[in-house]
């Protein structure tokens, strides 16, 4: 059975199809994402909240897209937008105190770890400020496999990430990133590329 807030994801809605479009969207006139939104909210709440291994289990279920047989460790807090638009793959950890502003398409592949405070922005307004009042947009971002972001680091709209990828504690991600590289700085820069299966031996969490 879809719960009521899945089942808006269904429903016909020029704004979502906007939004997903990568288009300029309103959210003040859209109902269903209103609702989508703080049907998230309040499961994100539900999840911070809850001491109970079961009733976590059902509400990860929920909130967000994963292989049946492998679902996601989740530390609270942890904040959504949408949820449904966020998929993750196999072995994905996620630690405390991340944010996914999922309007569009968050992509994460296998065995990727997020250390604490990790963000990932696919939001975005125009730089003009009478557009700006009135819709926002949004771009995807998407996350190969085996990649480490560290803590506190932010994710900007549009980017992806390759695979076997290390990002570096606090590194804002503004631009696509190869696979088999370490990133680091503000913007976030290539470092030295790494030859799999290499792995760095220590990068700071």
């Amino acid at each position: 059975m879809l719960s009521k807030r899945r089942k808006a994801v269904k429903k016909k809605s020029k704004e979502v199809q906007k939004m997903l479009d990568s288009k300029p969207y309103a959210v003040d006139n859209c109902k269903i994402l209103q609702d989508m939104l703080f049907g998230t909210h309040k499961l994100c709440q539900e999840y911070n909240s809850e001491n109970c291994s079961s009733k976590k289990a059902r509400l990860i279920k929920e909130l967000l897209n994963f292989p049946p047989d492998s679902p996601p460790y989740l530390e609270a807090p942890v904040y959504f937008d949408y949820g449904v638009h966020t998929t993750v793959g196999k072995n994905f950890f996620c630690n405390f105190n991340c944010v996914f502003l999922d309007c569009a398409k968050i992509s994460i592949g296998d065995n990727v770890f997020l250390a604490p405070n990790v963000q990932l922005y696919t939001a975005a307004h125009p730089l003009d400020h009478k557009e700006r009042r009135e819709t926002e947009f949004a771009r995807p971002i998407t996350i190969g496999d085996d990649v480490w972001i560290g803590g506190g680091s932010i994710v900007l709209p549009g980017v992806e990430i390759g695979s076997r990828v290390v990002v570096a504690a606090g590194s804002v991600v503004t631009k696509n990133v190869p696979s088999d590289c370490v990133v680091a700085g503000v913007p976030a820069r290539v470092l030295p590329t790494l030859s799999p299966p290499s792995a760095v031996s220590r990068v700071s969490h």
